[in-house]
């Protein structure tokens, strides 16, 4: 038998939140690996995954801010904003000028007029996107830094703008922050939320939920530079294989 504590942490709705979107997130990390691994040697490719989400992040954090008195405002936790450093990365990686010519991709308009409209119309639901969007952010976004950071040090395919190598992450650098008391606020933020709705609006999160990580991957899907550089890699490779397939023939010569 389960002792109380136990029953009450399986019904804490971040717990529910996550079983109920097991499947769809699994799916969504396996996309993000094959698309964004690239990204992890090629800065390109990186910044436009950046570009995608910018928007995103963007709009959630405006809702953060001016619904004030809303259980949205909740959330405007100190710390977790992340629009100027969406901006800061882009600068660095696109130039100061990128706003200039850029235009949000189609799946991306899509993903920000359904934001939109649950803003105007059930502004409660938003908090799924804000929750599975700034977890990813300190979770897995940390481990993409990391192993980016790594592979800027070792892979020559990476091109670096300026001698420092930690510029360009400010996305996923949250200073003197703590990542680990970040997402435990985030949690019981949402937890103590749960407690005052209805069953119908939690069941409309937990639905949402999967919708956040369905068009997460629509947006990734969209990220640009990928095929360049499979097709760098696969030149190398092939370079790489003949230089030393000449050098076996070049000893078994002189042998």
């Amino acid at each position: 038998m389960a002792s109380p504590s136990q029953s009450s942490k399986r019904s804490l709705f971040s717990l529910q939140m996550r079983k109920a979107t097991k499947d769809v997130h699994a799916v969504s990390d396996a996309l993000v690996n094959a698309k964004l691994f690239l990204a992890l040697s090629n800065n390109a490719v990186w910044a436009d995954g950046l570009l995608v989400f910018y928007e995103v992040f963007r709009l959630l954090e405006n809702a953060m801010t001016t619904l004030k008195g809303s259980s949205v405002h909740q959330f405007n936790i100190e710390g977790l904003a992340r629009t100027e450093a969406f901006e800061l990365d882009l600068a660095y990686y696109l130039g100061v000028d990128w706003t200039k010519t850029y235009e949000p991709r189609e799946s991306v308009v899509k993903y920000l007029m359904h934001l939109r409209h649950l803003e105007k119309t059930e502004p409660i639901l938003l908090v799924a996107y804000i929750y599975h969007l700034y977890m990813g952010l300190l979770s897995g976004g940390q481990i993409l830094r990391k192993k980016r950071i790594m592979a800027s040090k070792l892979n020559f395919f990476t091109k670096t703008n300026g001698s420092n190598p930690i510029k360009g992450y400010s996305v996923t650098d949250f200073g003197r922050h703590s990542l680990y008391q970040l997402k435990q606020k985030l949690r019981a933020t949402l937890d103590e939320l749960a407690l005052t709705l209805d069953d119908e609006t939690k069941l409309k999160l937990l639905e949402e939920s999967r919708r956040v990580f369905l068009l997460n991957n629509e947006i990734i899907k969209s990220v640009r530079g990928t095929t360049t550089v499979v097709l760098l890699k696969l030149l190398f490779i092939l370079v790489v294989v003949v230089i030393l397939y000449f050098c076996y023939l070049l000893c078994k010569n002189i042998a």
